[in-house]
C-alpha cells in the first residue's frame, strides 16, 4: 500500500483511541502502589495462565509475589482490586524498527497455550494477546464465556482454524480484532456475529470469509453501535450493490478493500452520513461512482483505487462538496474529462491520486491553492499542454508554493514545454517524477535547492543542455533518472561527490561524458547503474571498483577500449544484470566468473577472445556473440579437463538458462550433446561459427525451445526427426550447413519456409523444390538463397526472452509494487533493473539500425 494511503488512516486514530479510553476508564495502573491487592482466586488463575505460556524473552519476570495488580500487563479495578485487564500484546512485533535492529526478533513473542483458568477471572474486561506467536493453535472456544469482556484483541498472533462462534455470546464486547496476516483463520458462518450487540470496533482483516456468502452485510447492518469495520482481504464475493434499509447510523470506518465482489458500486454508502474513512480499493467493483459521495459531511478518506472499471466524469465528481476530505484515491479506474477548478476549494486535501485513468487537459494552476497537499499523482493519463508557468496565488504559510507537497508524479502523459521555475521552490518535495512525457528545454539549476529530494525522474523526454552540477547538492537523493533524453556535456565529480545516498543512477541514452580522475571513488553504494551510451572510456572506469552492492550494471556502448581489469570480477557476484556489450573490450573473461543466480550476462559485440568462459552459478541469459572466442563449442564432451569440473558442472550451471547466444565467434568442434540437458532453454543461437557434427536426437528434450539458429556452420548428417515434436519452436534457421537426407516434414517442421534449410546441398524434400529419390509427391517450395547479414533473428529477441525468468523470480515480492512507492523501500529497484534491461534492448536495436 502506498505510503500516503497509510497516512490517511491517521485521521481516524483519535476515533479508535476514544473507544479504548472508554473501555479502560476504570483501570488502575501497574505498580502504582495501590492499597488494594488482587483476590486469591485471580492470583491463582493468573499463575496457571502464565504456566501455560512459553516466555523465551522473560517478559513475565514481574509475575511474582502476592499482589498481581503490580504485575506487568495486569490492571485492576481501583476500588475492588479485581483484575480487569490482561495486556500481553507484543510491543515489538517482527516488523517494528526495534525488532529489526535486534538479532532475536522473536525475543518478545509469547507462545504456548491459553489455559481455561482465565475464566476464573470474573471481572475481566480487557484481553490483548496480539502480535505474538501461538504457532497455529486454534482460538480457544472458552473465551466466549468471558461475559464481562469488552475488549478482545487476538490479531496477528499466530492462531489458525475457525474463529469460534462462541464469541457471539460476548454481548458486552465492544472491541474485537482477530485479523490474520496469512489467512490462517476462517469463519464458516456469520450468524454468530449478530450476538455482538455492543460491538463498536470489528476487525477481521485477512480472515477467510469466502464461505459466509452475502449474509454478512445484513448481519452487520443489525449492529446498532458499530463504528469501525475492517474486512479487508477476506475473500468476500457477491453483489453488495443494494441494502435496504441502511442502519449503519454510527459507522465511521469501513474497509472492504482487496476482496472480489464483482459488483456494482454500493450506492447505499451515500446514506451513511457518519462515514469518515472508506476504503473499497481492489474489490472488483464496476459501474459509475455515485456523485453523492462528495456530500458525505464527515468523509475524510476515500480510496476506490485498483477497481479498473469504475467510471466518472472528473468535472462532475469533483464539482462540489468534499468539505472535510483529506485523501482521494481513484487510481487505476476509468475517470475521464478535465479537472474542474473547484478542486482548488478542497482546502483540507492532502492526497490526490488519479494514477492510470483517462484524465485529459492540462495541469491546472489552481493546485497552488491546496496548501495542505502532500501527494499529487496524475501519472498514466492523457494530460497535454505544458506545466503552468506560475501557480495561483495562495495564502499558504510559509510563503512558498505548495509548502507541504512531498510527491509530485506526472509520468507517462503528453506534457510539453519547459520545466517551470516553481518546481525548484517546492522545499519539502521528496519525489519529482515527470518521466515519459514530451518535455523540452534544460533542467533548471534550481532543482538543486530541493534539499529533501530523494527521487528525481525526468527520463524519456526531450530535455537538452547539460546536467546541472547543482544536483550534486542533493544529499538525500536516492534515485536520479535522466535517461533517454538529449543531454550532452560532462559528468564531473561535482555532480556526484555529495550524493552519499544514491542507489539508482540512470544516465543512459544521452551524450554525456564522464570526466573524473582515475583515482576518484564515489561516496555512494549504488544498486543500479544504467550508463549505457554514456562515454566512460577509453579506459575501463576505475571508479566502479568500490561499488560492492550493484545489482544491475549497464555499461554498454560506452566507448571502452580496454581489457577488463581483475578487480572487476570482485564486484560482479551481486549482479542480476551485466551488460557490457558494444564496446571494444579485449582479453579473456575470468573462468569461471561470478554473478548472482539467474543473472542476464551480455558481453556481445566486443573483441574478447580465448575459450568460452561460463559463470559459477545458474544463469538466465548468456550472450557472448560477435566476439573472437575460439576453441570447442559450449559443453562439448571433448572439453574434458579444459574447464574445472568438466561438462557435468557446466550442465548444472546452465540447467535453468533460457537463452544462449554464442553466434559470430570462432568456435570449433562437434555440436555439444549436453545442450539436450538444458531443458529450460527457450532460445539458442550458435550461428556463424565452425561447429561440426550432428544435431542429437535428444534435442527434442528442449520442450520450451522457441528459437534455434545453427546457420553458417559445418553441421552434417540428417536433421533429427524428433525435432517435429518441438511444438513451441517458431523460429528455425539451419541454412548454410552440410545437412543431408530428407527433411522430416511433419508436425512443427511443416511451419518453416524453405529459407530455414537453404544452402544445404544434400537436403531434399519439402519445403525445398528438390525432391528426394523416390519421392513423387507434389510437396515443395521456393528456395531463398540468402539471408540477411545478421541472420534472420534479431539478437535482441534473445534478451527479451531472457528477462522472463528473472522477473518471475523477483516480481512476487513486489506484486503490490505495480505502483511506486507501494514497495518504495526495497522492491523499487527490481522494476528499475528490468526497465534498464529493456532500455538497453532499445538502445542496441538503434545501434544496429545505424
Amino acid at each position: 500500500m502506498r505510503v500516503e494511503l497509510i497516512m490517511g488512516r491517521v485521521s481516524v486514530l483519535g476515533f479508535v483511541l476514544a473507544i479504548l479510553s472508554i473501555l479502560t476508564s476504570d483501570f488502575g495502573c501497574n505498580g502504582d502502589g495501590l492499597s488494594r491487592t488482587c483476590s486469591q482466586s485471580d492470583l491463582q488463575a493468573l499463575i496457571d495462565f502464565k504456566n501455560g505460556l512459553r516466555d523465551s524473552g522473560n517478559r513475565l519476570s514481574s509475575w511474582q509475589g502476592s499482589n498481581c495488580c503490580q504485575w506487568e500487563g495486569i490492571s485492576c479495578n481501583n476500588r475492588t482490586g479485581a483484575v480487569i485487564s490482561i495486556d500481553l500484546h507484543n510491543p515489538y512485533p517482527v516488523s517494528s524498527a526495534y525488532s529489526l535492529s535486534t538479532s532475536r526478533p522473536e525475543f518478545w513473542n509469547l507462545s504456548g497455550e491459553i489455559r481455561p483458568s482465565v475464566l476464573k477471572i470474573k471481572s475481566l474486561q480487557y484481553l490483548d494477546l496480539s502480535l505474538n506467536t501461538f504457532n497455529q493453535i486454534p482460538i480457544p472456544e472458552f473465551l466466549g464465556s468471558l461475559q464481562s469482556l469488552q475488549y478482545l484483541n487476538l490479531s496477528k498472533a499466530g492462531f489458525s482454524g475457525a474463529v469460534p462462534p462462541a464469541l457471539g455470546n460476548l454481548s458486552s464486547l465492544q472491541f474485537l480484532d482477530v485479523s490474520s496476516e496469512f489467512s490462517d483463520l476462517s469463519v464458516n458462518s456469520f450468524d454468530w456475529v449478530s450476538g455482538l450487540v455492543s460491538i463498536k470496533y470489528l476487525a477481521m482483516t485477512g480472515v477467510d470469509l469466502s464461505m459466509v456468502g452475502s449474509i454478512w452485510v445484513e448481519v452487520l447492518n443489525m449492529l446498532p453501535h458499530l463504528t469501525s469495520l475492517y474486512l479487508s482481504n477476506c475473500g468476500l464475493s457477491g453483489s453488495i450493490a443494494s441494502l435496504n434499509p441502511v442502519n449503519f447510523t454510527s459507522l465511521a470506518v469501513l474497509d472492504l478493500s482487496f476482496n472480489n465482489f464483482n459488483s456494482l458500486f454500493p450506492n447505499w454508502v451515500e446514506n451513511v452520513s457518519s462515514l469518515a474513512y472508506f476504503d473499497l480499493s481492489s474489490s472488483g467493483l464496476y459501474g459509475s461512482i455515485p456523485l453523492g459521495l462528495s456530500e458525505l459531511p464527515n468523509l475524510q478518506y476515500l480510496s476506490l483505487a485498483m477497481n479498473n472499471n469504475l467510471s466518472a466524469s472528473c468535472s462532475r465528481l469533483f464539482q462540489g462538496g468534499w468539505k472535510k476530505i483529506e485523501v482521494l484515491d481513484f487510481a487505476m479506474n476509468k475517470l475521464h474529462g478535465q479537472l474542474p477548478a473547484s478542486i482548488g476549494n478542497m482546502s483540507t486535501l492532502t492526497n490526490f491520486d488519479l494514477f492510470v485513468n483517462n484524465v485529459e487537459g492540462g495541469i491546472p494552476s489552481f493546485i497552488g491553492k491546496l496548501c495542505n497537499l502532500q501527494t499529487f499523482d496524475l501519472s498514466g493519463n492523457n494530460l497535454t499542454g505544458s506545466l503552468p508557468d506560475v501557480l495561483e496565488e495562495t495564502n499558504c504559510l510559509p510563503n512558498s508554493p505548495l509548502p507541504g507537497l512531498m510527491y509530485l508524479r506526472l509520468t507517462s502523459n503528453h506534457l510539453v514545454g519547459n520545466l517551470p521555475d516553481w518546481l525548484g521552490q517546492l522545499e519539502n518535495l521528496a519525489e519529482l517524477s515527470l518521466d515519459n512525457n514530451l518535455l523540452q528545454g534544460q533542467i533548471p539549476a534550481s532543482l538543486g535547492n530541493l534539499k529533501n529530494l530523494a527521487n528525481l525522474g525526468l527520463a524519456g523526454n526531450q530535455l537538452n543542455g547539460t546536467l546541472p552540477d547543482s544536483l550534486g547538492q542533493l544529499s538525500q537523493l536516492s534515485t536520479l533518472d535522466v535517461s533517454l533524453n538529449n543531454l550532452a556535456g560532462y559528468i564531473s565529480e561535482a555532480h556526484l561527490s555529495r550524493l552519499s545516498n544514491l542507489k539508482f543512477l540512470f544516465l543512459a541514452s544521452n551524450s554525456l561524458v564522464f570526466n573524473v580522475s582515475s583515482n576518484w571513488l564515489p561516496p555512494f553504494q549504488a544498486q543500479n547503474l544504467d550508463l549505457g551510451s554514456c562515454h566512460l572510456g577509453p579506459s575501463f572506469p576505475g571508479w566502479l571498483r568500490n561499488q560492492k552492492k550493484v545489482v544491475a550494471l549497464d555499461i554498454s556502448n560506452a566507448s571502452i577500449s580496454d581489457a577488463i581489469p581483475n578487480w572487476f570480477w570482485d564486484i560482479t557476484s551481486t549482479l542480476l544484470l551485466l551488460n557490457a556489450s558494444f564496446n571494444q573490450l579485449s582479453g579473456q573473461l575470468r573462468n569461471p566468473f561470478s554473478v548472482a543466480p539467474f543473472a542476464d550476462v551480455d558481453f556481445s559485440s566486443n573483441l574478447l577472445g580465448g575459450p568460452i568462459s561460463l559463470p559459477d552459478v545458474e544463469i538466465e541469459l548468456l550472450d557472448l556473440s560477435k566476439n573472437q572466442f575460439s576453441g570447442r563449442p559450449l559443453l562439448s564432451r571433448k572439453l574434458g579437463g579444459e574447464y574445472k569440473g568438466g561438462p557435468q558442472k557446466y550442465t548444472k550451471t546452465l540447467s535453468l538458462v533460457t537463452s544462449i547466444d554464442l553466434s559470430g565467434n570462432d568456435l570449433r568442434g562437434e555440436f555439444p550433446d549436453e545442450i539436450a540437458k538444458l531443458v529450460g532453454l527457450v532460445s539458442l543461437n550458435l550461428s556463424k561459427n565452425q561447429i561440426i557434427g550432428h544435431i542429437p536426437q535428444g534435442i527434442s528434450n528442449l520442450r520450451q525451445l522457441s528459437s534455434l539458429d545453427l546457420s553458417s556452420n559445418g553441421l552434417s548428417g540428417a536433421i533429427p526427426s524428433s525435432m517435429s515434436s518441438l511444438s513451441f519452436l517458431s523460429a528455425l534457421n539451419l541454412s548454410k550447413n552440410n545437412f543431408s537426407g530428407m527433411i522430416p516434414y511433419t508436425g512443427q517442421m511443416t511451419t518453416f519456409p524453405a529459407s530455414s534449410f537453404a544452402e544445404n546441398p544434400g537436403l531434399c524434400g519439402a519445403p525445398l523444390i528438390l525432391k528426394c529419390l523416390g519421392d513423387d509427391s507434389d510437396r515443395g517450395g521456393t528456395v531463398i538463397e540468402e539471408t540477411s547479414s545478421d541472420g534472420f533473428i534479431d539478437k535482441w529477441f534473445y534478451l527479451s526472452v531472457g528477462l522472463g525468468f528473472a522477473t518471475g523470480i523477483l516480481v512476487p515480492t513486489l506484486i503490490l509494487a505495480i505502483r511506486k512507492p507501494w514497495s518504495d523501500a526495497y522492491f523499487g529497484f527490481v522494476d528499475k533493473i528490468v526497465d534498464s534491461s529493456m532500455r538497453a534492448k532499445r538502445r542496441t536495436a538503434t545501434h544496429r539500425r545505424k
